[in-house]
């Protein structure tokens, strides 16, 4: 089953840009088709590397591809966090699927 945490809260900064941090709170189990989730989890990805690609472009000034969009955040590290969140839900994704018998 997909959980998901439903309860969200801005992170208090004074630089610009926020970053929504999820508190736990209820989870939800979810039925989808295994098309439904396969194309949740390719939005999920191009999400992680858009905010990767903005990590590295931010630390070390460097272009990932040709079609690299930065994303708005305040910093290298802010942008990291939330790649590695985006990565944080893909990951709880694949282990329920593989916990359910996989593909």
């Amino acid at each position: 089953m997909l959980r998901v945490a439903t309860t969200k809260k801005l992170v208090q900064t004074s630089k610009p840009g926020q970053v929504i941090m999820p508190t736990m709170g209820k989870t939800f189990h979810l039925r989808l088709d295994g098309f439904d989730l396969g194309q949740i989890l390719d939005g999920l990805r191009c999400r992680q590397e858009s905010w990767t690609n903005t990590a590295i472009y931010l630390r070390d000034e460097y272009f990932p591809n040709e079609s690299f969009l930065c994303e708005e955040c305040s910093d290298a590290d802010e942008a990291q966090k939330i790649a590695d969140h985006y990565q944080r839900i893909i990951n709880a994704i694949e282990r329920q699927v593989d916990e359910q018998g996989g593909w």
